[in-house]
């Protein structure tokens, strides 16, 4: 199964077709801060708007501006290139009169400091992101259409699969992942970021499966499942089923998929005959995944196999829909558009 032949939680609902990204300003993304700063530390805090630059280049651009290294500029989330995005950067060793040279342009629309902090920014220290897109040239039964499938998302959850940039064009990154999970040789030659990438890769790909695998039981726990609650991310075995299926229906908590890791618990029971026969059609078992991300000297953790869709708003005028909500840290918009747009991809597993 590609990643574009992942099937949808919406599958009776069709299509309303359309195009996304005709312009940067189709895609906007506003990164939702999990804090601000204190006042005082050696990282300034920026709130930077850009448009057509990917957070690598912005990183890149500003390290060579106020030279300093990139490992001295911290980010919480990577954010789109065609798109128009707002995100917090935090800078070490920098004096605020320095920012100025942070001049904004056409990609760097703007640069606003926000004070001092203690600690550098992390990946995942955000809150979750806000989308406002704009789908032109829908289908003429898209008035039935998108409520339908809204209520749908809304109600069950949004299937937090992976986006199929994890794969690159070819959509193979996983293969590579594989191959250098099984070979320590082949790994010390690669560069550790791209050796994650890869291995990430493998990670999501494998997810994404287990994840396709109970898409019409997203919103079920079952006996064996690591439930994760969604107000503070820890997660713990399901042994009643019964009594936490109504925590998963009041959206307290989820049942959730492998990441694979030298730490990350596998399931037990029927969720864990799923995982495993994932594992098995990439010729692995969770065993050998855990003995080998040892190797690689990486945890992983479990995954929450679906996302609440909040601060839903949307608007129809003609062939053109706008609409908006956020997400949590780590979730796609691609996978709310997906369900609702269904180009080029089967209805039904």
């Amino acid at each position: 199964m590609t990643e574009v032949g992942l099937p949808f939680l919406t599958a009776d609902v069709p299509g309303i077709g359309g195009t996304i990204r005709t312009l940067p300003e189709d895609f906007r993304v506003d990164e939702q801060p999990l804090y601000l700063p204190c006042g005082e530390g050696e990282h300034l805090y920026l709130r930077v708007s850009k448009r057509g630059l990917t957070t690598h280049q912005m990183v890149a651009r500003f390290a060579s501006t106020l030279g300093i290294k990139a490992r001295c500029i911290g980010v919480a989330g990577l954010k789109d290139a065609n798109a128009v995005t707002t995100q917090m950067v935090s800078v070490q060793g920098v004096a605020p009169d320095a920012i100025a040279r942070l001049r904004p342009d056409d990609r760097i629309l703007s640069v606003e400091l926000l004070g001092r902090h203690r600690n550098r920014l992390r990946t995942g220290h955000h809150r979750g992101n806000a989308f406002r897109l704009v789908v032109r040239g829908v289908h003429p039964g898209a008035a039935t259409r998108v409520p339908a499938v809204l209520e749908l998302l809304s109600r069950r959850g949004v299937p937090n699969y992976f986006g199929p940039q994890r794969q690159g064009r070819a959509g193979i990154n996983y293969k590579v992942g594989a191959a250098l999970l099984g070979d320590e040789r082949r790994r010390a030659k690669v560069p550790k970021p791209q050796r994650l990438w890869y291995l990430h890769a493998y990670q999501s790909f494998l997810f994404n499966r287990v994840l396709a695998s109970r898409i019409d039981r997203i919103d079920r726990v079952l006996v064996g499942d690591w439930a994760m609650k969604h107000d503070n991310g820890a997660c713990f075995r399901v042994e009643d089923a019964t009594a936490e299926q109504r925590r998963a229906e009041a959206f307290e908590i989820s049942p959730t998929g492998p990441l694979f890791g030298s730490r990350a618990p596998w399931a037990s029971g029927e969720p864990g005959e799923i995982e495993r026969a994932a594992a098995a059609e990439l010729g692995s078992t969770p065993e050998s995944l855990t003995r080998a991300a040892a190797g690689c000297r990486f945890r992983g953790e479990r995954r929450s196999l679906r996302v609440r869709l909040e601060g839903l708003d949307w608007n129809l005028s003609g062939d053109q829909l706008s609409v908006s909500f956020t997400l949590p840290p780590g979730a796609y918009a691609t996978s709310v558009l997906r369900e609702l747009m269904k180009n080029n991809e089967p209805r039904k597993r």
